[in-house]
């Protein structure tokens, strides 16, 4: 239990409801697997840090995920890694 602030001092300010960081982390997992929605958790989180004064680490992150991923399954595509000719046969 914390003492109560003396004569002149500000209470410390309770803890908001924010959720950057876990719309941050959320951007980064779906990095991995549904851009669109890696991207849409990124700007949820870089909302909420604006709004409550946070650094937006988290959402930077998650936007160069998207992004740095993104490139890479162009360049597949184009190289050919992937390969949807080949059938199940029986």
């Amino acid at each position: 239990m914390t003492p109560p602030p003396y004569y002149g001092q500000q209470p410390p300010a309770a803890p908001g409801n924010d959720k950057t960081t876990l719309w941050g982390v959320l951007g980064i997992v779906f990095a991995f697997c549904c851009m669109p929605l890696a991207v849409v958790f990124s700007v949820l989180s870089l909302m909420e840090a604006k709004k409550y004064g946070k650094e937006p680490t988290l959402a930077y992150v998650g936007f160069g995920l998207a992004a740095l991923l993104l490139v890479v399954n162009i360049i597949g595509f184009a190289l050919g890694w992937f390969d949807f000719t080949t059938t199940t046969t029986r």
